[in-house]
């Protein structure tokens, strides 16, 4: 949670959502400070006497160039999928302060990043330790385990529309309109993702909603929470570190190592289907999300090189036309192409 330069004072009703659900008492002072890195909802750091807090509002429509719109009843997902997190493992969340979901507000506590650290902002700085993949790998498994086949749950988080309008049209349905080579593949993973009902899904287990905390791995922003395919969760994440490869590449072999820690660690813990299944579905999601974060409507800042974008595209595009059987069958396919002298003809810089 890293703050914003330039503090500014949030509309009247953020104040009386404080003093109604008692976090703040009647004219205390409290200065609000907006927190970087979302696109998708307003995230503010609200200092107090003696103590600091954190407030999300969801937005309507994302900071994204292209047009994406999305409920605001997410924020109320968000908070529910962080109770849930929160019953089974307490340390992987932020303790809950107060929610309005009327309003689309929630309050958590505040954490300072000097203990904990941003996933991504560690990783992009070099700093990549095996040891937290495996931990999150882990935390995502046994969290998926404790709500597979939860039939109250599944009801709970019937959250189909908020799902197919943040993740399924943005990322697969818009890669596939800019591929139309590649559109039947496409669609028929985000039909098979949309139908695959098996547990709770955090829904964007990205590094940038990852902390590092004392006692492991934090998770934030679960706005996307859906009781679907567990296998996007670990893709999804995976494919971050897969990405990140391509602009750290002083420490491309750790990147490597952790996403197949993630993965390895992750497939222990399933145990509501066959692991072969799970990892079937999850090895042929991985490179279409691949694709999404150069093509579709969220594309990644940091991939700023043609080179890279063109490798991503050739790498993905080979791999939904003939798929691994396994995520560590699409980690081999990857590293064998970055150690091509010309990575795979794409001009880029192994």
């Amino acid at each position: 949670m890293s703050a914003a330069p330039v503090p500014q004072s949030p509309d009247p009703a953020l104040s009386r959502f404080l003093t109604v659900h008692g976090l703040a008492a009647p004219g205390e002072a409290a200065h609000w400070t907006p927190l970087a890195g979302g696109v998708s909802s307003d995230l503010w750091r609200v200092d107090l006497p003696g103590r600091s807090l954190c407030v999300k509002r969801a937005l309507a429509r994302l900071r994204v160039a292209a047009d994406w719109e999305a409920p605001v009843s997410r924020n109320a997902y968000e908070w529910a999928w962080m109770r849930f997190a929160s019953r089974h493992r307490p340390d992987s969340v932020p303790e809950l302060l107060a929610h309005d979901p009327e309003a689309g507000l929630f309050a958590m506590a505040y954490l300072p990043a000097e203990r904990y650290p941003m996933w991504k902002s560690q990783l992009l700085a070099g700093e990549v330790e095996v040891t937290t993949a495996a931990a999150l790998g882990e935390l995502l498994g046994a969290l998926h385990a404790a709500s597979a086949g939860d039939p109250a749950l599944a009801a709970q988080f019937a959250t189909d529309d908020n799902f197919h309008a943040l993740r399924i049209e943005p990322y697969l349905l818009a890669t596939a309109a800019a591929h139309p080579g590649l559109a039947d593949i496409l669609r028929s993973l985000a039909d098979r993702t949309a139908g695959t009902r098996l547990a709770l899904v955090h829904g964007d287990v990205s590094p940038k909603n990852i902390l590092v905390g004392p006692a492991g791995p934090v998770l934030l922003d679960a706005e996307c929470a859906w009781y679907g395919d567990p296998a996007f969760d670990l893709a999804f994440c995976v494919n971050h570190l897969l990405l990140k490869s391509l602009v750290v590449p002083g420490r491309r072999a750790e990147l490597l190592r952790s996403a197949r820690a993630l993965a390895e660690r992750y497939v222990r813990r399933v145990d509501w289907e066959p692991r072969s299944i799970l990892e079937t579905r999850a090895a042929s999601l991985l490179p279409a999300l691949l694709l999404a974060r150069v093509d579709g409507k969220s594309p990644v800042e940091y991939l700023t090189d043609d080179g890279d974008r063109l490798f991503v595209r050739t790498v993905a595009a080979a791999l939904l036309r003939a798929p691994a059987s396994t995520v560590t069958g699409v980690l081999d396919a990857w590293a064998t192409a970055l150690e091509a002298p010309t990575a795979a003809g794409t001009g880029h810089r192994a």
